[in-house]
């Protein structure tokens, strides 16, 4: 797998009949290690260590609705009281991040209306502040701790 731009963590990996597996401590069950999900799974591993999400306010691959079609979102964060307040969208550490993944989380965001989108592909890390007034988004150089959400 590459080298991502996070610190290294120990993640559960292992190999059934010639096929890589990476364990989801959100989702409790191993699952195909793509590089995508590599990026993901370190990605969370960074929200809980690093930044303090508990780990039970988590959602991966959580399902949504938008216009009657069913979209996951790769990451969703939530507040105590059950309110989304980020979604992460992973890409392989190959794919370029481009307008049209900024796209796809901001339509995640039709019904979610969260305030902080995030794009990674874990070697490059986009978050922004959504001004809903002013429908504008607010790059950020920093990813927010859970403390200052």
């Amino acid at each position: 797998m590459n080298r991502l731009n996070l610190p290294r963590y120990k993640l559960k990996i292992k190999s059934i009949e010639h096929k890589q597996y990476i364990f989801c401590s959100i989702r409790k069950k191993y699952v195909v290690l793509t590089n995508e999900e590599f990026v993901r799974q370190n990605f969370i591993k960074y929200l809980i260590l690093e930044k303090k999400y508990p780990s039970g306010l988590i959602a991966v691959e959580a399902l949504l609705k938008i216009n009657n079609l069913k979209k996951r979102a790769d990451i969703i964060l939530f507040d105590r009281q059950g309110r989304a307040i980020i979604i992460v969208e992973c890409k392989a550490p190959e794919v370029k991040i481009t307008q049209k993944a900024f796209d796809q989380v901001l339509r995640y965001n039709i019904n979610l209306r969260v305030d902080f989108l995030i794009v990674t592909n874990g070697i490059k890390h986009y978050c922004c502040k959504l001004d809903f007034d002013k429908n504008l988004y607010i790059f950020s150089n920093e990813i927010p701790d859970y403390k200052k959400i």
